[in-house]
């Protein structure tokens, strides 16, 4: 039986630049520089009067696409600091480093031919297009190479981008929106009829998504690349290339139309196609989750019924509002805990049967197994209770079709057998299911509620007999037609 190999009793220094604080630091630092850079030279252009009308217009559409990415990284969320980073990166990082580039590279060509407007249609549809998406790209490889454990698949490669692109468009709409005022102070208009409004409604109303579209194409090649096994070293270096390529041609086709229909012919159905592929690849991790936890439930190291449960995104949510109202927000936030760690733990399965996982595999799986255990009192009423409210009721037998247990497989409601589950080897408990214990029996002060007067037949079973010590750690990667070991 494979071990892990004991723990070095001096283990090695690691090189300052790759202790935390250190990177943190000067992360931080770089950001912040920056952020006071393109500050001054917003204000500059825009004026103050100016920088802060296009302020307070340019961060209406920043809630809304921030909240459309967390929705679409609901099932694995990430953590907040990667989405701080990336928001920071684009609205200053990548923000100071276009307007930089783009000015010199549109002032160099205007000296050389000698045409300023041959200049700037050049700046808006080659440079620019450059400059930019390989600014944003540089957040999605940093969070790709550093935060790896972070950034597993596909969505993980849209929310990285579509944070960075939010960032960047926030800084691009605060100059244009402020210039645009600028204009209206010089010209006397207002209202309607105004630069400011007009700008507004392109770049704030109808095009919120543009950016975030572009460098969308990005963070799928970055998110095919992380899908890929180890052994595929080219192919896992040519997709980002690829979808930067990708996002960089859109964008120049974007600066270069003439007239927004050209862009609504060719962007809105592009649009579409790529939210129908990141819904679908959401769809996607919801099946892996009810496909590979269930090995877990025959370890002992989850119920019976949590795969599926946690596999419903409508099941999550009422069991977080149950923790919540039973048991206030710590419990609350303890559940969404679970919830994120036992995805966490899917994935990490389904790339070991795949042979996608790394060396660390059995050392992260180990800490995904205990995150689950210390939070299994709280998220487990919790889960209980999501399970039975999204249950379907028990199917009546048809009368001259067979006898009232011959309906057994309904089980649950989700194909499990009342009397085996054979699917994965479960044996049947003796005495049917009973319901785990309600949050009245861990100490948070709430009654219990009431028990039923009769269990149904569909209750799901609890953690296997409740036991005090841990089931057994795997030790090996999963093979794909074996199971975890069950507890002892």
């Amino acid at each position: 039986m494979a071990t892990c190999p004991p723990y070095p009793t001096n283990p090695p220094r690691p090189h300052w630049w790759q202790r935390g604080w250190v990177r943190y630091g000067a992360l931080t630092t770089l950001l912040a520089i920056s952020g006071l850079v393109i500050l001054a030279l917003v204000r500059e252009q825009t004026g103050t009067q100016g920088f802060l009308v296009g302020l307070g217009l340019a961060v209406l559409p920043v809630p809304l696409l921030m909240a459309a990415f967390r929705w679409l990284d609901r099932v694995e969320p990430g953590p907040w600091r990667n989405l701080v980073f990336c928001f920071a990166w684009g609205a200053c990082a990548a923000a100071l480093i276009a307007i930089i580039a783009n000015s010199f590279a549109t002032r160099w060509i205007a000296t050389a031919t000698a045409d300023p407007a041959g200049a700037d249609t050049l700046g808006a549809t080659v440079i620019a297009p450059v400059v930019e998406e390989s600014a944003k790209a540089a957040a999605v490889l940093l969070v790709f190479l550093f935060r790896r454990r972070d950034f597993t698949g596909i969505v993980d490669g849209v929310v990285t981008a579509g944070v960075t692109a939010t960032g960047f468009a926030f800084t691009e709409n605060i100059l244009y929106l402020g210039n645009a005022f600028g204009t209206d102070q010089l010209t006397g208009d207002s209202g309607f009829a105004s630069v400011t409004a007009a700008t507004f409604f392109v770049r704030v109303v109808m095009s919120p998504f543009a950016h975030p579209l572009f460098t969308v194409l990005t963070g799928i090649g970055f998110g095919i690349a992380a899908l890929s096994t180890g052994r595929h070293h080219l192919r896992r270096a040519l997709l980002p290339l690829a979808g930067l390529l990708l996002a960089m041609g859109m964008h120049a086709l974007w600066n270069g139309s003439a007239a927004f229909g050209e862009y609504g012919a060719f962007m809105v159905p592009c649009f579409g196609l790529l939210t129908w592929l990141v819904i679908w690849t959401r769809q996607r991790e919801l099946r892996t989750v009810r496909e590979e936890l269930p090995a877990y439930v025959m370890a002992g190291w989850l119920a019976p019924a949590e795969p599926h449960t946690l596999a419903s995104m409508h099941a999550r949510r009422l069991a977080r509002q149950y923790a919540r109202r039973h048991a206030g927000k710590q419990a609350a936030r303890a559940v969404a805990q679970y919830e994120a760690y036992a995805t966490s733990l899917a994935f990490l399965r389904q790339r070991g049967r795949k042979g996608r996982a790394g060396p660390d595999f059995a050392v992260r799986e180990r800490e995904l197994l205990d995150a689950l255990w210390h939070r299994r009192d709280v998220a487990r009423p919790a889960l209980d209770h999501a399970a039975r409210a999204t249950a379907p009721p028990p199917v009546a037998p048809w009368p001259g079709y067979g006898t009232p247990g011959s309906h057994a497989g309904y089980g649950y409601g989700y194909g499990y057998a009342a009397a085996a589950y054979a699917g994965y080897g479960y044996a049947a408990r003796p005495g049917g299911f009973a319901p785990v214990a309600p949050y009245g029996g861990y100490g948070h002060g709430h009654p219990a509620p009431a028990a039923p007067a009769f269990t149904p037949a569909w209750v799901p079973a609890p953690f296997p007999a409740h036991a005090r010590s841990r089931p057994a750690y795997p030790s090996a990667h999963p093979a794909p037609h074996q199971p975890l070991p069950r507890r002892p």
